[in-house]
């Protein structure tokens, strides 16, 4: 879905601080009833029959020049490792949505099969290390940034990939949460989409001792980068606040290598000589990384990418479910009451809770029981919006197979790789 924020046309003018904390509020979160869905699937693109061998920067370059010219309805990007992302339009429903996207990977998929590549859905690649392949000022600035927290940054780059569900920030409700109960849900609820779709158990063919590596990565990059704000007050109020504290990742430049400062926040350089412009303020948010991100709707980005062609729909289908049918969302929302406390006030993903989805996934039993109630509230929702049995027998086959044994696609792969490397060329951990 669009970027309310990007899309806006650039202003020269400087921003002040007030300013910028008016211009978020009353950017990021748009609410009303619930009407549209969207969402941002994210691929690791490699050899079609050889996936453990990589793929040379040249390829993919001559790939991707053919699938520019491509009728897809949605948008096409690559990541700085040379991921591939599909961000759907807006869609009026959940099956609308999937037969978008559908399509658009099935012609980007028959192209690529053309040069011998495929997409593959792993939270994080199994097999090599962080490559960038995109050459641009932007992205050398981000690599400069992230490395003084480590090397998860660049892993993060260049060999992560998710499903990202963007759903409507929804209606200004009555009551002490108010706006807040859906923002809060989705927080809550995150813990368990990372435990129920875990999977990103290895690197370098080596499991890591997480079931999503992928989380773990974002935790790492550091709570001002990739953390969400506190959930004890007004989500406008925390997300500006949130906005105006975190550091800014680099300053822009016309020409030559943009300027990366060191411990400077966006507050601190609306106060300075030279502050920042709106297009400086739209920029700086573009390199926020919360778990869920307001950009007019709700951007849920804590999901690992699935295995299988289709596996990306399971993930969107139950999340819309358990947001947009009201019931649904009413038995979502006791299901991860009781799991709040275990996150000690302390704002994802830098917490307990979300430390135990990630590493443990529904291996936790009080993630595995709040995603057995959610997949069954789901299941029976579904229906009322409109899916086809066809999504509503892949999310229940889902639950059957992994959220009722308490399994994820991450326990699958380790199994097949007999937790250790899956043998001298990794055969047994194809997508």
């Amino acid at each position: 879905m669009s970027d309310s924020v990007s899309d806006c046309t650039e202003i020269s003018t400087a921003v002040t601080e007030a300013e910028v904390e008016a211009l978020v509020r009353g950017i990021c979160f748009k609410t009303g009833p619930p009407r549209t869905v969207g969402v941002e699937v994210e691929w690791l693109v490699h050899e079609l029959r050889s996936p453990w061998l990589p793929v040379t920067p040249e390829r993919l370059e001559a790939a991707y020049a053919a699938l520019r010219p491509l009728p897809l309805r949605s948008a096409l990007t690559v990541e700085p490792g040379g991921q591939l992302e599909l961000s759907s339009p807006p869609a009026a429903s959940l099956m609308e949505c999937i037969g978008t996207v559908s399509a658009d990977l099935d012609t980007v998929r028959a192209a690529l099969r053309a040069d011998g590549l495929k997409l593959t859905g792993f939270g994080s690649d199994p097999w090599h290390p962080p490559r960038r392949f995109l050459r641009e000022p932007r992205y050398d600035a981000m690599e400069t940034c992230l490395d003084r927290t480590g090397p998860a940054g660049r892993a993060m780059m260049c060999t992560s990939a998710s499903v990202q569900v963007c759903l409507d920030a929804g209606y200004e409700e009555p009551g002490p949460l108010g706006l807040g109960r859906r923002w809060w849900l989705a927080h809550q609820l995150g813990a368990v989409l990372v435990a129920a779709f875990a999977h990103s158990p290895l690197t370098g063919r080596v499991p890591t001792g997480w079931r999503s590596t992928r989380q773990r990565l974002w935790m790492e990059i550091g709570a001002g980068r990739a953390g969400a704000p506190t959930l004890d007050g007004d989500p406008r109020t925390a997300w500006a606040r949130h906005v105006l504290d975190a550091p800014v990742m680099c300053v822009r430049r016309d020409s030559g290598p943009w300027e990366v400062p060191r411990g400077l926040s966006f507050r601190e350089w609306t106060r300075a000589a030279a502050p920042p412009t709106r297009g400086d303020l739209d920029y700086h948010i573009s390199t926020l990384f919360p778990p869920v991100r307001p950009r007019g709707h709700l951007e849920l980005r804590m999901i690992d990418a699935q295995p299988g062609d289709d596996g990306w729909q399971v993930p969107l289908a139950l999340t819309t479910a358990l947001f947009d049918d009201p019931a649904a969302a009413e038995t979502a929302y006791r299901a991860v009451k009781p799991l709040a406390e275990r996150a000690l006030a302390l704002p994802a993903p830098h917490n307990p809770l979300w430390t135990a989805a990630a590493r443990e996934a529904l291996g936790d039993p009080e993630l595995h029981e709040a995603a057995r109630i959610c997949f069954a509230a789901a299941i029976e929702a579904l229906p009322r919006l409109g899916a086809t049995d066809a999504i509503v027998d892949a999310v229940r086959a889902y639950q059957d197979r992994y959220v009722v044994p308490g399994r994820t696609p991450a326990d699958e792969l380790l199994d097949r790789t007999g937790g250790a490397d899956g043998g001298p060329h990794g055969e047994d951990i194809r997508s």
